[in-house]
């Protein structure tokens, strides 16, 4: 969590909390919404708030304007590319937000996202490129306007598969399809990049947000945030076990829950035909 949030003004991004929704959205619409480290930095920081807000059940990152983010911002990378390092001082968003018992292969620069103890939603509503592809993998799910495009990019500008993109992409879309992204860079519509298995659905633009919306109330009202918060662990760190052990810690976990208010509310309220009542996390 961040120490102190009270005095604390995003330049870069817009954060909101309707429950039961966190919405952080990228807010450089002139550029794209190209990532700079600040852009970053306050990310982290709102992250780290919506985990620790009761109000959200799960957070989602968009971007504002036409496009959801276009990479990192190249007036920085031809800093870099100079020897330059140009980092602001962002000490005021200093946060650590995610679950500090995961590996710390998921508590990396961006992997981060992995171990929000929340599900976290990638809601591009256009034009996804570089860092942005990797950031957006880091997500636990992925929607998409008809108006998204994809492209790596990193091989077009002598780069290599940045921020954990060569592990992430051939889980999500298989070897040969992740080569084929990575090494030609191609541009991938948002009709293709869910045929590949990039995004999990594509929505009409205007369709986009309101399905994240209707997707995350129905969640809020039937389902458990406690055990969302477990099976997102699972899922990730299971993705380096064999299946024997990811079946015996599944199996431990599954007495502890037998103890626990949410598996009796589940069956009471199952019982007694009406909505669960869990406790917000």
């Amino acid at each position: 969590m961040p120490a102190d949030d009270s005095d604390v003004s995003y330049q870069e991004i817009l954060y909101d909390v309707q429950d039961p929704l966190a919405t952080i959205t990228l807010h450089r619409p002139d550029r794209l919404n190209a990532w700079t480290d600040r852009m970053g930095a306050e990310v982290k920081h709102a992250m780290a708030r919506a985990e620790a807000d009761p109000r959200a059940v799960a957070i989602v990152l968009t971007g504002a304007g036409r496009g959801f983010c276009a990479g990192a911002d190249l007036q920085g990378l031809q800093s870099l590319s100079r020897g330059g390092r140009g980092r602001d001082a962002l000490d005021d968003l200093a946060a650590e937000p995610g679950d500090p018992d995961m590996d710390e292969s998921f508590r990396g620069t961006y992997t981060y996202l992995l171990s929000i103890r929340k599900p976290v939603i990638a809601a591009i509503n256009g034009p996804c490129a570089g860092m942005a592809v990797p950031i957006s993998l880091c997500c636990d799910l992925r929607w998409a306007s008809d108006r998204a495009v994809f492209t790596t990019a990193f091989s077009q500008r002598g780069l290599i598969a940045e921020w954990g993109s060569s592990w992430l992409l051939p889980r999500l879309v298989g070897p040969a399809h992740a080569m084929d992204l990575l090494f030609s860079a191609r541009r991938i519509d948002a009709a293709e990049a869910e045929r590949i298995g990039l995004v999990n659905r594509t929505l009409p633009h205007d369709e986009l947000m309101p399905h994240v919306h209707a997707w995350v109330k129905e969640v809020a009202a039937r389902c458990s945030p406690k055990s969302l918060m477990v099976m997102k662990r699972q899922i990730w760190e299971d993705l380096t076990e064999t299946l024997g052990r990811a079946e015996k810690k599944a199996y431990g976990l599954m007495l502890e829950t037998f103890n626990r208010p949410d598996f009796r509310e589940g069956v009471d309220a199952f019982l007694e035909k009406r909505p669960p009542r869990f406790e917000r996390v």
